[in-house]
């Protein structure tokens, strides 16, 4: 391991950073470095935006992978190598992302998903777990039989996205198939160990694959991945009346804002409102 390399997961750890974060923002030093095959400290600002706009032009990353190497780059050069903070925000700029208004399965499209796409029962008790629970997918693919409350109906997630804990619903259904699955699968450490190796977690391409799978055997639409789930989960409370700062401790949200993008309407619900104008006598007019 190169000396900058070390700096890097230490001052990483030193801040408390997730594991995740930390392969991340290690993975974006790397790969700079082995683009231009020199040290990233003997790397020119100029080389440094030019291989950002080899990231959007010719690998064509979306905003949020870019932004994802833009962050771990800015760390590297400003904590590591000490360089000015201004002017590493200058040389690094991030990216303005499209805001894009989430897409759920409606209540029909989820019982085709559990039933006809998820023959397999691992592969069903995850995806309904994913979405029974709101989980993101790594929270999912990183949860032990011991996070299961069956008393109090609650699932505790360990360490989710911000290094925070929470616990989110356990519903009765939810409950009936996860025992239904313990009892066929009897796992251990993991809820959901990997297939290769039991005694490490279902990692989350395989997770990923699970999701495209039943879909495809389901015959529904394209809603955007295994992600998509965790949307339905919480549209689907909030049209259901539960107030949004519940959803938003469910969801493990640090802000409300982010939780209000579940505040829209679908298409088909829109079709059963009336219009003001329907509110009005315009007898007179004719």
């Amino acid at each position: 391991m190169s000396k900058l390399r070390q700096q890097l997961i230490q001052e990483l750890v030193l801040r408390g950073c997730s594991p995740r974060t930390q392969e991340a923002y290690v993975s974006a030093v790397y790969h700079l470095a082995k683009y231009y095959r020199r040290s990233p400290d003997q790397i020119s600002d100029q080389e440094v935006r030019a291989y950002l706009l080899y990231l959007a032009q010719t690998r064509k990353l979306a905003a949020s992978s870019r932004n994802q190497a833009t962050s771990g780059l800015r760390f590297f050069y400003a904590t590591v190598l000490g360089r000015p903070v201004d002017q590493v925000v200058r040389v690094l700029p991030r990216v303005r992302q499209v805001v894009k208004r989430p897409r759920v399965f409606a209540i029909s499209e989820l019982e085709r998903l559990f039933t006809i796409g998820c023959p397999h029962p691992r592969n069903r008790a995850f995806l309904m777990t994913v979405y029974g629970a709101g989980l993101r997918l790594n929270e999912a693919c990183h949860l032990k039989p011991e996070h299961i409350d069956s008393q109090r109906q609650q699932i505790r997630v360990v360490q989710g996205k911000g290094n925070k804990d929470r616990y989110t619903l356990l519903s009765a259904r939810l409950l009936e198939e996860l025992r239904s699955y313990w009892k066929w699968c009897r796992p251990k450490e993991w809820l959901f160990p990997s297939s290769a190796d039991p005694a490490k977690p279902m990692v989350d391409i395989t997770a990923q694959r699970i999701f495209n799978r039943a879909v495809e055997r389901a015959r529904l639409p394209d809603k955007g991945g295994i992600h998509s789930l965790r949307h339905s989960f919480a549209t689907h409370l909030l049209e259901a009346g539960v107030e949004i700062t519940a959803v938003q401790r469910l969801l493990g949200h640090s802000s409300l804002s982010t939780t209000t993008t579940y505040l829209h309407v679908r298409q088909e619900r829109l079709s059963q409102i009336g219009g003001p104008l329907e509110l009005l006598d315009l007898s007179r007019l004719a």
